[in-house]
């Protein structure tokens, strides 16, 4: 019994040791590379502060490629234009509905061309977006006033925006907050700490609501 319940320890720690986090390569030219230290500097505090035992090392895939299934959360930021071939939008809404996980965070100009495209993913559900009550500000820290504003671009308000099925929360969209430059290493934007604190107290509160929910 002792040997069982040991071996089933080893199984569960070596599973969630291999659980990786992606970043979305998607078509019509805009930058999904851009903000490449945030990802590996969110896993490392998520793995430091709540817990996590996250694979260090981030992976690409593309939207219509079987791989994507390997991971139960893919992160897509860029400035501009994006663009998803049928393939594509069949391959991440099986992912989705499978129990996968995107988080989209506009790095300032995505908005009008990612609209377009969710359309295509999911013709009847619209972004709705969250109250500041929803579990994923206060899951791990608390944000009573819901998604922080981590960098100024025109003065309007930060906000989550998610996409649901049966209840659960598929895909999370945040814009006019830049949580992604907030995770980039210090020298990148030079934000003062607790602004990037907040950044990353915010990706964490995704990561453990992602993982819980």
């Amino acid at each position: 019994m002792k040997r069982t319940l040991i071996l089933i320890a080893v199984l569960f720690l070596s599973y969630v040791q291999a659980q990786q986090l992606a970043v979305l390569k998607y078509n019509g030219g805009g930058d999904w590379y851009s903000n490449p230290t945030a990802v590996p500097n969110l896993i490392t505090y998520c793995n430091d502060h709540i817990g996590t035992q996250l694979n260090k090392e981030v992976a690409v895939v593309e939207p219509s490629s079987v791989s994507i299934f390997q991971y139960p959360f893919i992160h897509m930021t860029g400035h501009g234009n994006v663009v998803f071939n049928e393939a594509d939008i069949q391959n991440l809404k099986n992912y989705l509905l499978s129990g996968g996980f995107l988080h989209i965070d506009d790095n300032y100009g995505m908005e009008p061309y990612l609209n377009k495209e969710l359309v295509k993913l999911f013709p009847q559900k619209e972004l709705v977006e969250l109250p500041a009550s929803h579990p994923i500000f206060n899951v791990y820290a608390k944000f009573p006033k819901g998604l922080p504003k981590i960098h100024e671009h025109q003065g309007q308000r930060p906000q989550a925006k998610g996409l649901f099925h049966e209840g659960r929360l598929v895909l999370l969209f945040t814009f006019e907050s830049d949580l992604g430059d907030g995770w980039e290493s210090p020298e990148v934007h030079n934000d003062p700490p607790e602004v990037r604190k907040k950044a990353l107290d915010m990706g964490a509160n995704i990561i453990k609501y992602v993982f819980t929910n």
